[in-house]
């Protein structure tokens, strides 16, 4: 294993909030609720050590972040949002990498939820930043 790099992480789940998701028309009206899990990279090393979050990924400002941009958002499509959403988290916190489980519970009838499976990393985060160019 490379000593620089590592294979912890942090998870968030279930931070649920409400905004406007969705094509069809009323859905454009009415906030829904979504749900959100995270796994975000981190090196708990050298937090172990210092026991200090300014040595780790400071999970409280990153869910507050998630919380904040969610609320505000407008898209019609979850792919949308769970896309943007992890191209934020990858420049703000300054992150290799994300994986991101957002659903929409009661969506579709006869289901829990339906939602999208995403994780992106740097790469993907340079391509956007190319096509807003």
């Amino acid at each position: 294993m490379n000593p620089t790099r590592s294979d912890d992480r942090i998870f968030l789940r279930g931070l649920t909030a409400e905004c406007l998701i969705g094509f069809i028309e009323w859905e454009r009206r009415v906030k829904q609720t979504v749900v959100v899990d995270l796994e975000l990279p981190v090196d708990c090393r050298r937090a172990s050590i210092s026991d200090d979050v300014a040595d780790t990924v400071d999970y409280k400002r990153v869910a507050k972040r998630v919380l904040a941009y969610i609320e505000a958002s407008e898209f019609k499509l979850v792919e949308t949002l769970a896309h943007r959403l992890a191209l934020l988290l990858l420049e703000e916190f300054g992150l290799a990498w994300v994986r991101i489980s957002l659903n929409k519970p009661g969506a579709i009838r006869n289901s829990r939820d339906v939602g999208v499976v995403i994780e992106r990393n740097h790469a993907d985060l340079t391509a956007a930043a190319a096509a807003r160019i």
